[in-house]
Protein backbone atom coordinates (compact mmCIF):
# COMPACT_ATOMS: atom_id res chain seq x y z
CA UNK A 1 0.00 0.00 0.00
CA UNK A 2 1.57 3.67 -1.20
CA UNK A 3 0.35 7.28 -0.27
CA UNK A 4 -0.18 9.31 -2.82
CA UNK A 5 -0.06 12.94 -3.67
CA UNK A 6 -0.25 15.82 -5.61
CA UNK A 7 2.99 16.90 -5.06
CA UNK A 8 5.49 15.40 -3.23
CA UNK A 9 8.73 17.83 -2.46
CA UNK A 10 12.28 16.35 -1.88
CA UNK A 11 13.75 18.80 0.27
CA UNK A 12 12.66 21.44 2.78
CA UNK A 13 14.59 24.38 2.27
CA UNK A 14 13.90 27.73 0.62
CA UNK A 15 13.08 26.27 -2.87
CA UNK A 16 10.83 23.39 -1.53
CA UNK A 17 8.90 26.00 0.97
CA UNK A 18 8.13 28.18 -2.27
CA UNK A 19 6.96 25.52 -3.91
CA UNK A 20 4.36 24.41 -0.70
CA UNK A 21 3.26 28.34 -0.45
CA UNK A 22 1.70 28.20 -3.86
CA UNK A 23 0.61 25.31 -4.10
CA UNK A 24 -0.81 24.99 -0.56
CA UNK A 25 -3.36 28.02 -1.63
CA UNK A 26 -4.14 26.20 -4.50
CA UNK A 27 -5.55 23.22 -2.67
CA UNK A 28 -2.57 20.68 -3.53
CA UNK A 29 -2.24 17.72 -1.11
CA UNK A 30 1.56 18.17 -0.87
CA UNK A 31 4.47 15.43 1.12
CA UNK A 32 7.65 16.83 2.02
CA UNK A 33 10.89 14.07 2.60
CA UNK A 34 13.43 15.87 4.41
CA UNK A 35 16.45 13.79 5.72
CA UNK A 36 18.46 16.40 7.73
CA UNK A 37 17.34 19.89 8.93
CA UNK A 38 13.84 21.36 8.02
CA UNK A 39 14.94 24.98 6.56
CA UNK A 40 17.78 23.56 4.74
CA UNK A 41 21.62 25.04 4.51
CA UNK A 42 20.58 28.56 4.40
CA UNK A 43 19.24 29.01 7.76
CA UNK A 44 20.70 25.84 9.66
CA UNK A 45 24.06 26.19 7.93
CA UNK A 46 24.36 28.76 5.64
CA UNK A 47 23.65 32.28 5.04
CA UNK A 48 21.94 32.95 8.19
CA UNK A 49 24.51 31.81 11.03
CA UNK A 50 27.34 32.63 8.63
CA UNK A 51 26.14 36.19 9.15
CA UNK A 52 26.30 36.32 12.74
CA UNK A 53 30.11 35.68 12.06
CA UNK A 54 30.36 38.41 9.82
CA UNK A 55 28.74 40.96 12.07
CA UNK A 56 31.55 39.46 14.23
CA UNK A 57 33.73 40.42 12.20
CA UNK A 58 32.73 44.34 11.32
CA UNK A 59 31.93 45.04 15.34
CA UNK A 60 36.43 43.81 14.72
CA UNK A 61 36.32 46.19 11.70
CA UNK A 62 34.90 49.13 13.92
CA UNK A 63 36.83 48.74 16.57
CA UNK A 64 40.34 48.40 14.03
CA UNK A 65 39.46 52.22 12.76
CA UNK A 66 38.31 53.37 15.87
CA UNK A 67 41.73 55.37 16.18
CA UNK A 68 40.75 57.53 13.18
CA UNK A 69 37.73 58.75 14.67
CA UNK A 70 39.89 59.96 18.12
CA UNK A 71 38.79 56.42 20.44
CA UNK A 72 41.46 55.15 22.00
CA UNK A 73 40.75 51.54 22.28
CA UNK A 74 42.54 48.32 23.79
CA UNK A 75 43.40 45.17 21.66
CA UNK A 76 40.19 43.57 21.35
CA UNK A 77 40.00 39.59 21.98
CA UNK A 78 37.09 37.81 20.18
CA UNK A 79 35.78 34.56 22.31
CA UNK A 80 35.66 31.92 19.76
CA UNK A 81 33.49 29.32 21.73
CA UNK A 82 31.23 32.31 22.69
CA UNK A 83 30.58 33.48 18.91
CA UNK A 84 29.34 30.00 18.02
CA UNK A 85 27.08 29.55 21.17
CA UNK A 86 25.50 33.32 19.98
CA UNK A 87 25.25 31.73 16.69
CA UNK A 88 23.28 28.29 17.78
CA UNK A 89 21.06 30.47 20.33
CA UNK A 90 19.72 32.73 17.54
CA UNK A 91 19.01 29.55 15.05
CA UNK A 92 18.20 26.93 17.06
CA UNK A 93 14.28 27.19 16.97
CA UNK A 94 14.86 27.14 13.31
CA UNK A 95 14.02 23.33 12.28
CA UNK A 96 11.36 22.78 14.82
CA UNK A 97 9.43 25.99 13.58
CA UNK A 98 9.96 24.90 9.46
CA UNK A 99 9.21 21.04 10.16
CA UNK A 100 5.27 23.00 11.68
CA UNK A 101 5.20 25.24 8.86
CA UNK A 102 5.14 21.80 6.58
CA UNK A 103 2.71 20.06 8.63
CA UNK A 104 0.48 22.82 8.41
CA UNK A 105 0.83 22.15 4.33
CA UNK A 106 1.01 18.83 4.24
CA UNK A 107 2.61 15.55 5.30
CA UNK A 108 5.97 15.33 6.88
CA UNK A 109 8.29 12.06 5.72
CA UNK A 110 11.88 11.78 7.60
CA UNK A 111 14.59 10.36 5.73
CA UNK A 112 16.00 9.98 2.29
CA UNK A 113 14.02 9.69 -0.86
CA UNK A 114 15.05 7.41 -3.67
CA UNK A 115 13.02 7.01 -7.02
CA UNK A 116 11.77 3.23 -7.89
CA UNK A 117 9.18 4.51 -10.49
CA UNK A 118 8.78 7.80 -12.90
CA UNK A 119 5.81 8.35 -10.38
CA UNK A 120 7.06 6.60 -7.31
CA UNK A 121 9.89 7.23 -4.43
CA UNK A 122 11.09 4.74 -1.63
CA UNK A 123 11.54 6.15 1.83
CA UNK A 124 12.22 4.04 4.72
CA UNK A 125 11.15 1.02 2.85
CA UNK A 126 7.54 2.98 1.99
CA UNK A 127 6.19 3.75 -1.56
CA UNK A 128 5.31 7.06 -1.99
CA UNK A 129 3.41 8.47 -5.67
CA UNK A 130 2.61 11.07 -6.89
CA UNK A 131 1.52 13.04 -9.98
CA UNK A 132 4.76 15.62 -9.87
CA UNK A 133 7.63 15.30 -7.82
CA UNK A 134 9.73 18.53 -6.46
CA UNK A 135 13.62 17.68 -6.70
CA UNK A 136 14.60 20.68 -3.93
CA UNK A 137 17.73 18.71 -2.51
CA UNK A 138 20.03 21.58 -2.33
CA UNK A 139 23.95 21.22 -2.63
CA UNK A 140 26.74 19.49 -0.71
CA UNK A 141 30.31 20.50 -0.89
CA UNK A 142 31.91 19.82 -3.80
CA UNK A 143 34.15 16.88 -3.11
CA UNK A 144 37.96 17.38 -3.37
CA UNK A 145 40.00 14.39 -4.88
CA UNK A 146 43.09 15.65 -3.57
CA UNK A 147 45.03 13.21 -1.68
CA UNK A 148 44.75 13.54 1.82
CA UNK A 149 41.23 15.05 1.28
CA UNK A 150 39.95 13.34 4.17
CA UNK A 151 41.38 15.84 6.49
CA UNK A 152 39.34 18.62 5.04
CA UNK A 153 36.48 20.49 6.94
CA UNK A 154 33.48 21.88 5.35
CA UNK A 155 31.69 25.31 6.20
CA UNK A 156 29.47 22.95 8.30
CA UNK A 157 32.19 22.65 10.37
CA UNK A 158 33.63 25.67 10.73
CA UNK A 159 30.00 26.98 12.21
CA UNK A 160 30.18 24.80 15.01
CA UNK A 161 33.96 24.30 16.18
CA UNK A 162 34.25 25.87 19.54
CA UNK A 163 37.90 26.44 18.96
CA UNK A 164 40.00 29.06 16.73
CA UNK A 165 42.35 28.00 15.05
CA UNK A 166 45.68 29.62 14.57
CA UNK A 167 47.10 28.65 10.97
CA UNK A 168 43.82 28.42 8.24
CA UNK A 169 44.08 27.23 5.15
CA UNK A 170 41.58 27.29 2.48
CA UNK A 171 41.44 25.26 -0.89
CA UNK A 172 39.38 27.00 -3.30
CA UNK A 173 39.27 30.78 -3.13
CA UNK A 174 35.09 30.99 -4.05
CA UNK A 175 32.50 32.63 -1.58
CA UNK A 176 32.61 30.53 1.40
CA UNK A 177 36.42 31.12 1.87
CA UNK A 178 36.38 35.05 1.19
CA UNK A 179 33.75 35.15 3.69
CA UNK A 180 35.33 33.06 6.55
CA UNK A 181 38.97 34.56 5.98
CA UNK A 182 37.31 37.83 7.10
CA UNK A 183 35.67 36.27 9.80
CA UNK A 184 39.30 34.31 10.62
CA UNK A 185 41.96 36.84 9.86
CA UNK A 186 39.86 39.38 11.98
CA UNK A 187 39.24 37.12 15.01
CA UNK A 188 43.28 36.54 14.95
CA UNK A 189 43.74 33.33 12.81
CA UNK A 190 46.58 33.51 10.22
CA UNK A 191 44.80 32.42 6.77
CA UNK A 192 46.17 31.26 3.48
CA UNK A 193 43.60 30.99 0.22
CA UNK A 194 44.66 28.63 -2.39
CA UNK A 195 42.75 28.91 -5.82
CA UNK A 196 43.36 26.78 -8.65
CA UNK A 197 41.93 29.04 -11.14
CA UNK A 198 44.05 32.47 -12.52
CA UNK A 199 41.65 34.45 -9.74
CA UNK A 200 39.05 34.31 -6.67
CA UNK A 201 35.26 34.53 -7.16
CA UNK A 202 35.20 34.07 -11.18
CA UNK A 203 31.85 34.93 -11.41
CA UNK A 204 32.55 38.54 -10.25
CA UNK A 205 33.73 42.17 -12.49
CA UNK A 206 37.33 41.63 -12.18
CA UNK A 207 37.78 44.98 -11.13
CA UNK A 208 35.74 44.46 -7.84
CA UNK A 209 37.55 41.49 -7.29
CA UNK A 210 40.76 43.02 -7.50
CA UNK A 211 39.86 45.84 -4.57
CA UNK A 212 38.36 42.96 -2.42
CA UNK A 213 41.68 41.13 -3.15
CA UNK A 214 43.82 44.14 -1.89
CA UNK A 215 41.70 44.79 0.84
CA UNK A 216 41.96 41.12 1.97
CA UNK A 217 45.34 41.29 1.74
CA UNK A 218 45.77 44.62 3.77
CA UNK A 219 44.31 42.44 6.48
CA UNK A 220 47.41 39.47 6.32
CA UNK A 221 45.35 37.26 4.41
CA UNK A 222 48.17 35.28 2.33
CA UNK A 223 46.16 34.94 -1.79
CA UNK A 224 47.43 32.53 -3.92
CA UNK A 225 45.52 31.57 -7.55
CA UNK A 226 46.71 29.54 -10.24
CA UNK A 227 47.72 26.66 -7.58
CA UNK A 228 47.64 23.37 -7.80
CA UNK A 229 47.12 21.79 -4.39
CA UNK A 230 49.06 18.11 -4.40
CA UNK A 231 48.02 16.53 -1.03
CA UNK A 232 47.22 17.23 3.01
CA UNK A 233 49.24 15.55 5.28
CA UNK A 234 48.96 15.02 8.49
CA UNK A 235 52.23 15.71 11.28
CA UNK A 236 52.57 15.40 14.91
CA UNK A 237 52.40 19.64 14.40
CA UNK A 238 48.97 19.07 12.65
CA UNK A 239 48.79 19.84 8.96
CA UNK A 240 50.61 20.10 6.19
CA UNK A 241 48.97 21.14 2.62
CA UNK A 242 51.43 20.89 -0.57
CA UNK A 243 50.52 22.64 -3.34
CA UNK A 244 53.04 24.17 -6.74
CA UNK A 245 52.87 27.98 -7.34
CA UNK A 246 54.45 29.43 -9.81
CA UNK A 247 56.40 26.43 -10.38
CA UNK A 248 57.77 26.36 -7.32
CA UNK A 249 56.53 23.19 -4.67
CA UNK A 250 55.51 24.91 -1.59
CA UNK A 251 54.14 23.72 1.55
CA UNK A 252 52.06 25.82 4.22
CA UNK A 253 51.25 24.74 7.69
CA UNK A 254 47.71 24.30 9.21
CA UNK A 255 45.63 23.74 12.22
CA UNK A 256 42.75 23.25 10.27
CA UNK A 257 42.40 23.30 5.72
CA UNK A 258 38.81 24.01 5.12
CA UNK A 259 37.46 22.42 1.58
CA UNK A 260 36.42 26.44 0.30
CA UNK A 261 36.09 24.76 -3.74
CA UNK A 262 32.16 25.65 -3.53
CA UNK A 263 28.91 23.40 -3.70
CA UNK A 264 27.33 21.15 -5.93
CA UNK A 265 23.88 19.62 -6.57
CA UNK A 266 22.66 17.55 -4.01
CA UNK A 267 21.21 15.12 -6.67
CA UNK A 268 23.53 12.15 -6.67
CA UNK A 269 21.66 9.55 -4.43
CA UNK A 270 18.18 9.88 -5.82
CA UNK A 271 18.13 7.14 -8.06
CA UNK A 272 16.96 9.12 -11.28
CA UNK A 273 17.40 6.74 -13.68
CA UNK A 274 14.79 4.57 -11.96
CA UNK A 275 12.64 8.15 -12.54
CA UNK A 276 13.57 8.37 -16.34
CA UNK A 277 14.76 11.87 -15.52
CA UNK A 278 17.52 12.40 -17.44
CA UNK A 279 21.14 13.74 -15.56
CA UNK A 280 25.07 13.79 -15.65
CA UNK A 281 25.34 12.74 -12.46
CA UNK A 282 25.12 16.88 -10.97
CA UNK A 283 23.40 18.20 -13.65
CA UNK A 284 19.54 17.40 -14.52
CA UNK A 285 18.62 18.10 -18.20
CA UNK A 286 15.45 20.34 -17.60
CA UNK A 287 13.36 22.82 -20.13
CA UNK A 288 12.60 26.76 -19.77
CA UNK A 289 9.88 26.39 -17.19
CA UNK A 290 12.18 24.31 -14.68
CA UNK A 291 10.75 20.55 -15.41
CA UNK A 292 12.73 17.72 -16.56
CA UNK A 293 12.79 17.05 -20.05
CA UNK A 294 12.45 13.48 -19.98
CA UNK A 295 9.79 13.17 -17.16
CA UNK A 296 7.46 15.87 -16.88
CA UNK A 297 6.26 14.97 -13.52
CA UNK A 298 9.86 15.91 -12.26
CA UNK A 299 10.65 19.45 -11.85
CA UNK A 300 13.98 20.68 -10.22
CA UNK A 301 14.58 24.29 -8.19
CA UNK A 302 17.16 25.78 -5.52
CA UNK A 303 20.42 24.69 -5.43
CA UNK A 304 19.69 21.04 -7.09
CA UNK A 305 19.40 23.11 -10.42
CA UNK A 306 23.14 23.69 -11.65
CA UNK A 307 22.44 26.62 -14.34
CA UNK A 308 21.40 29.29 -11.53
CA UNK A 309 23.36 30.73 -8.85
CA UNK A 310 23.43 29.07 -5.70
CA UNK A 311 21.16 31.95 -3.23
CA UNK A 312 18.83 31.71 -0.90
CA UNK A 313 16.22 34.44 -2.30
CA UNK A 314 16.87 32.54 -5.93
CA UNK A 315 15.63 29.15 -4.40
CA UNK A 316 12.34 30.48 -2.94
CA UNK A 317 12.12 32.16 -6.50
CA UNK A 318 12.35 28.85 -8.53
CA UNK A 319 10.77 27.14 -5.86
CA UNK A 320 7.22 29.46 -6.57
CA UNK A 321 7.97 29.57 -10.19
CA UNK A 322 7.82 25.43 -9.81
CA UNK A 323 4.39 25.43 -7.71
CA UNK A 324 2.74 28.29 -10.54
CA UNK A 325 3.83 26.08 -13.19
CA UNK A 326 2.28 23.11 -11.27
CA UNK A 327 -0.84 24.56 -10.42
CA UNK A 328 -1.51 26.92 -13.71
CA UNK A 329 -0.08 24.29 -16.38
CA UNK A 330 3.79 25.37 -17.56
CA UNK A 331 3.27 28.57 -18.16
CA UNK A 332 5.31 30.56 -15.79
CA UNK A 333 9.51 31.08 -17.01
CA UNK A 334 12.55 32.08 -14.52
CA UNK A 335 14.39 35.72 -15.40
CA UNK A 336 17.92 35.62 -14.03
CA UNK A 337 18.32 39.05 -15.76
CA UNK A 338 18.56 40.92 -12.72
CA UNK A 339 19.46 39.25 -9.39
CA UNK A 340 21.53 41.02 -6.46
CA UNK A 341 23.47 38.80 -4.59
CA UNK A 342 26.57 40.10 -2.22
CA UNK A 343 30.02 38.40 -0.66
CA UNK A 344 29.67 39.09 2.77
CA UNK A 345 33.38 39.61 3.14
CA UNK A 346 33.89 42.93 5.58
CA UNK A 347 33.46 45.12 3.81
CA UNK A 348 31.12 43.19 1.31
CA UNK A 349 31.36 43.02 -2.39
CA UNK A 350 27.71 43.15 -4.06
CA UNK A 351 26.96 43.25 -7.58
CA UNK A 352 23.99 42.72 -9.72
CA UNK A 353 23.47 42.62 -13.65
CA UNK A 354 26.21 42.25 -16.59
CA UNK A 355 29.94 42.59 -15.14
CA UNK A 356 32.09 44.70 -17.96
CA UNK A 357 33.57 41.28 -19.55
CA UNK A 358 30.12 39.77 -19.82
CA UNK A 359 28.79 43.41 -21.63
CA UNK A 360 31.61 43.65 -23.96
CA UNK A 361 31.37 39.85 -25.48
CA UNK A 362 27.45 40.54 -25.76
CA UNK A 363 28.49 43.45 -28.44
CA UNK A 364 26.86 46.05 -26.40
CA UNK A 365 27.91 49.56 -26.32
CA UNK A 366 28.47 50.52 -23.00
CA UNK A 367 29.60 53.65 -20.57
CA UNK A 368 31.80 52.54 -17.90
CA UNK A 369 31.89 54.64 -15.08
CA UNK A 370 34.79 53.32 -12.36
CA UNK A 371 35.05 55.60 -9.03
CA UNK A 372 37.64 54.90 -6.09
CA UNK A 373 34.95 56.42 -3.32
CA UNK A 374 37.73 56.09 -0.22
CA UNK A 375 38.42 60.00 -0.21
CA UNK A 376 34.36 60.74 -0.10
CA UNK A 377 33.32 62.58 2.77
CA UNK A 378 30.93 59.60 3.27
CA UNK A 379 33.33 57.04 3.32
CA UNK A 380 36.01 59.10 5.07
CA UNK A 381 33.22 59.86 8.24
CA UNK A 382 33.37 56.32 8.69
CA UNK A 383 36.97 55.34 7.99
CA UNK A 384 36.20 53.16 5.49
CA UNK A 385 39.52 50.59 4.61
CA UNK A 386 37.63 50.54 0.81
CA UNK A 387 35.10 51.88 -1.08
CA UNK A 388 34.67 51.20 -4.67
CA UNK A 389 32.36 51.16 -7.61
CA UNK A 390 32.16 50.13 -11.03
CA UNK A 391 28.43 51.47 -12.86
CA UNK A 392 27.65 50.10 -16.18
CA UNK A 393 25.59 51.83 -18.88
CA UNK A 394 23.85 51.35 -21.88
CA UNK A 395 25.02 54.18 -24.16
CA UNK A 396 21.74 54.08 -26.41
CA UNK A 397 19.16 53.78 -23.11
CA UNK A 398 21.13 55.67 -20.71
CA UNK A 399 19.90 52.39 -18.70
CA UNK A 400 22.07 50.76 -16.01
CA UNK A 401 22.97 47.15 -17.19
CA UNK A 402 25.20 46.29 -14.74
CA UNK A 403 26.27 47.68 -10.90
CA UNK A 404 29.30 46.42 -8.97
CA UNK A 405 30.30 48.10 -5.55
CA UNK A 406 32.74 47.64 -2.28
CA UNK A 407 32.25 49.00 0.61
CA UNK A 408 29.98 52.27 0.88
CA UNK A 409 27.55 49.57 2.45
CA UNK A 410 27.47 48.16 -1.39
CA UNK A 411 25.01 45.48 -0.04
CA UNK A 412 22.21 47.75 0.63
CA UNK A 413 23.59 50.30 -2.11
CA UNK A 414 22.36 47.42 -4.47
CA UNK A 415 19.17 46.88 -4.27
CA UNK A 416 18.61 50.64 -5.46
CA UNK A 417 20.52 49.64 -8.39
CA UNK A 418 18.68 46.27 -8.89
CA UNK A 419 15.23 48.28 -8.99
CA UNK A 420 16.68 50.93 -11.50
CA UNK A 421 17.04 48.12 -13.55
CA UNK A 422 14.23 46.14 -13.27
CA UNK A 423 12.24 49.16 -13.91
CA UNK A 424 13.68 50.88 -16.63
CA UNK A 425 14.53 53.93 -14.41
CA UNK A 426 17.68 55.78 -16.17
CA UNK A 427 20.87 57.25 -14.70
CA UNK A 428 19.28 60.61 -15.44
CA UNK A 429 16.23 59.56 -13.28
CA UNK A 430 18.50 58.21 -11.09
CA UNK A 431 20.63 61.36 -10.75
CA UNK A 432 17.44 63.31 -10.74
CA UNK A 433 16.07 61.80 -7.68
CA UNK A 434 16.21 63.42 -4.03
CA UNK A 435 18.26 61.54 -1.12
CA UNK A 436 18.70 62.29 2.31
CA UNK A 437 22.17 63.94 3.06
CA UNK A 438 24.49 63.13 3.99
CA UNK A 439 24.13 59.35 3.04
CA UNK A 440 25.60 56.23 1.10
CA UNK A 441 22.90 56.18 -0.66
CA UNK A 442 23.43 60.25 -1.56
CA UNK A 443 26.50 59.00 -3.37
CA UNK A 444 24.91 57.27 -6.46
CA UNK A 445 24.62 60.60 -7.69
CA UNK A 446 28.25 60.72 -8.22
CA UNK A 447 28.81 57.11 -8.78
CA UNK A 448 26.64 57.26 -11.97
Amino acid sequence: MSDRYDIVILGAGNAGFGVSQIAHAAGKSIAFVEAAEFGGTCPNRGCTPKKVLVAAAQALHEIERASEHGIEVGPAKLDWSKLIERKTGMIDFIPAAMEDTAKSRGDVYRGKARFVAADAIEVDGKRIEADNFVIATGSITRPLSVPGAEHLITSDDVLNERELPGQVVFIGGGVIAMEFSHVYARAGAQVTILELAPRLLPRLDADAVAAIRSESERLGIDIKTGVEVEAIEKTDDGLQVHYVHDGQRQIVQANRVVNGSGRVANVADLNLQAADVAHDGIRIEIDEYLRSVSNPRAWVAGDALVHSAQLSPLATYEGRIVGKNIVDGAMHKPDYSIVPSAVYTVPAVASVGLTEAEARADGISVEVITSDMSQWFSARFYAETVAWSKILVEKSSRRVIGAHLVGHHGEELIHLFALAMRHGITVDQLGDELYAFPTFAADIKSMI
